[in-house]
């Protein structure tokens, strides 16, 4: 598009917003909640360190979804999104391994969540708040006993 304004020339950009091409003259593109949940959820468990996400009761029924035959890990367990037109806010519940410095590595976290879903969606991440609702202890896995069945 050209505007003439007194004999000079000039050129507008097309409309996009701060988000990208995710509103142009063509059309809009929406990003649903459970995209940007997801990307961030796999982008924090691939931090080393985080053992696993969600709380104690959303590890719980983690934990009985994966015996089901067929079903698949939940990747956006333990993520709370919320999603505008521009901007996205993360909220991620994490169990963090013994040893690891925490607080390095909600920062690796932040690092790693805000460089995916800003890359893969063009949303402006605005915040992603960590909990830490656990430490995971190697030792606290194998004292557990094997679950045994009633009916063979």
């Amino acid at each position: 598009m050209t505007e003439t304004t007194n004999a000079t020339t000039t050129t507008k950009a097309p409309a996009t917003t701060s988000a990208g091409a995710l509103v142009t003259e063509q059309g809009k593109t929406s990003i649903a909640d459970t995209v940007v949940s997801k990307i961030a959820g796999i982008a924090a468990r691939e931090i080393s360190g985080v053992h696993d996400l969600g709380g104690g009761a959303a590890r719980a029924v983690g934990a009985l979804r994966e015996r089901i035959p067929g079903s698949r890990t939940n990747l956006s367990q333990g993520v709370a999104v919320e999603v505008g037109e521009h901007q996205t806010a993360v909220d991620l519940d994490i169990v963090a391994e013994y040893g690891v410095a925490i607080a390095d590595l909600a920062a690796a976290i932040r690092r790693n969540v805000v460089d995916a879903v800003e890359r893969m969606t063009g949303l402006e991440v605005t915040e992603v708040n960590i909990t830490v609702h656990d430490v995971f202890l190697e030792s606290e896995e194998s004292d557990e006993e094997p679950a045994t069945t009633r009916v063979q």
